[in-house]
């Protein structure tokens, strides 16, 4: 049976041991046997990742087969790769793996049995293993006796450096994802990322074309006494993964999942947070899980006691740790809930001028679902003294391989369909933008998210923003009012209406240049400046 596995994946022939689907303790063992890394005072197993500690987005390419030429979007995020080419690395790949150690991991993308994919995963690293198996759902016997043949081969091997004159590449590293012959390839890079979000680029593409399931880069978590679902969307450092590991509700899970006809499902059977300067404090769930059958990535970890420094950024700024979703302690561990009672939008507004709280229609919904905005604090760039606007469309333009149009008709479908009410919650600043203002405070954030969960924010009356379209409360228990409206809290009205206007025109100027084929009802319910 393995043989023919690894026989479909393009490996006729092993020369080295092959492991399949070790535990966490024997893959652990064989890390710290083979130099990879080592534990942790916490128990995880820590690796560096080398000069890749990061995705590599110029790297990522689909290969550019008649089957779905005319579907993907072709440009700078879904670069094309031609087959012949493609044919040269995966020799290449398929050469350099005969000759190693294998870990295998048979893996499944999908909670809901109904639409998961078997992706049968070949490492040369064992760590490399371990995230996989600890990110992925772990297959039940059954589904093990019935995963051949495999719906997706995945083929990663960070010791081969390619050369980019022969092979194409644009670097030594490459991810080459094929829809056609159902593989993917990782080369040159020890990023484990990659693995994760190569398989959900996948699931990006199989699930809409195959199934009519709604992908999204997103975080969910349900109510334990109703079952109301809520997700949310939001770009990194937004506050989505501490916005919903809430201690009173059920994480579904943190960042990858489908919307099929009544029911929200995880992609995933793991995590894979940010690590840097989390504390137990500040992120206790996160904090507590990172424990024996956790990896932790470029952690800076002390020689001596073994103790990680999560404030350490030495080695980079992106630090992570992976581990199964059942290391937190109320997570929802089928990975399923109902169709999304709720819908939260989070942006990190610098500039000061998007509400703290707005209220959706579905054409508004699916005007900020297209658009993806936040912003960033202007860092240590010599000359950059604003905040930077930053649209990454669908919360998630890197890993969407197929028309933003198509995903968006699907996401107002579904929401108008189950009566799912939107909202927009900004968690960035208030009184004024970065330097001026306040940031909005983590309680009153939460406040607001419970008030639009519970659905009491719609006793509220509300006000429409005339700049940016959007339905305001007046009131929200436990709040400040004057919060609640931005303008009100700015001391100079005349310098709000002018930086509210500059960021409505970023919102046209993005959607414009991006969407000249948006539908006029939705372009209408986006900001006017």
């Amino acid at each position: 049976m393995l043989q023919d596995q690894l026989a479909e994946a393009g490996i006729a022939s092993t020369h080295g041991a092959v492991l399949v689907d070790g535990s966490p303790a024997v893959l652990v063992e064989k890390a710290l046997k083979a130099n990879e890394g080592h534990l942790t005072s916490t128990g995880a197993l820590a690796v560096r990742t080398g000069r890749y500690t990061g995705r590599s987005p110029r790297d990522r390419f689909i290969v550019d087969t008649p089957d779905v030429h005319d579907q993907i979007a072709w440009g700078p995020v879904n670069m094309p790769f031609p087959p012949e080419g493609y044919e040269r690395v995966k020799r290449a790949v398929c050469d350099y793996l005969s000759t190693r150690d294998l870990y295998v991991v048979h893996a499944i993308a999908g909670a809901d049995r109904r639409w998961c994919r078997k992706f049968l995963v070949v490492c040369e690293r064992a760590s490399q293993a371990l995230f996989a198996r600890q990110l992925l759902v772990r297959p039940s016997k059954r589904q093990l006796q019935e995963f051949e043949p495999q719906d997706f081969s995945v083929l990663v091997a960070p010791g081969l450096k390619l050369d980019p004159e022969e092979y194409g590449t644009n670097s030594e590293a490459v991810v080459l994802i094929n829809f056609q012959d159902r593989e993917i390839l990782i080369a040159g890079t020890m990023y484990s990322g990659e693995i994760k979000k190569s398989i959900f680029s996948v699931m990006n593409y199989l699930m809409p074309v195959e199934e009519n399931i709604l992908p999204m880069h997103s975080s969910a978590n349900m109510d334990p006494v109703t079952g109301e679902t809520a997700v949310f969307f939001g770009l990194s450092g937004t506050g989505k993964t501490t916005l919903s590991a809430d201690p009173q509700r059920m994480l579904i899970g943190d960042d990858e999942h489908g919307w099929a006809e009544g029911s929200v499902f995880n992609f995933e059977g793991g995590c894979y947070a940010k690590a840097i300067r989390i504390s137990a404090h500040t992120e206790p769930q996160i904090y507590n899980a990172i424990r024996f059958g956790a990896l932790c990535e470029n952690v800076v970890v002390d020689p001596v006691s073994r103790k990680p420094d999560y404030f350490d950024d030495s080695l980079t700024e992106n630090t992570r740790v992976s581990y199964p979703i059942d290391y937190i302690e109320n997570a929802q561990v089928m990975g399923q809930g109902r169709y999304p009672n709720v819908i939260v939008f989070l942006t990190c507004d610098s500039f000061g001028v998007l509400p703290p709280v707005s209220r959706l229609d579905r054409n508004g919904a699916m005007y900020h679902f297209l658009s993806g905005f936040t912003s960033k604090v202007a860092g240590t760039e010599r000359g950059v003294t604003e905040p930077q606007p930053t649209f990454s469309t669908l919360f998630g333009e890197p890993f969407m391989p197929l028309s933003p149009l198509r995903y968006a008709d699907m996401f107002g479908e579904k929401m108008e369909k189950a009566g799912t009410r939107v909202y927009l919650i900004n968690t960035g600043w208030t009184g004024g933008p970065y330097g001026v203002g306040n940031r909005m405070d983590l309680a009153s954030t939460r406040i607001m998210v419970s008030a639009a969960l519970d659905g009491s924010i719609e006793e509220s009356e509300f006000e429409r923003d005339p700049i940016f379209n959007l339905d305001v409360p007046k009131h929200v228990e436990g709040v400040e009012d004057r919060v609640l409206m931005p303008r009100n809290a700015w001391a100079d009205r005349d310098e709000y209406e002018r930086c509210a206007r500059k960021v409505a025109r970023m919102f046209e100027e993005n959607a414009a240049q991006k969407y000249p084929d948006m539908p006029e009802e939705v372009r209408a319910a986006g900001p006017h400046a």
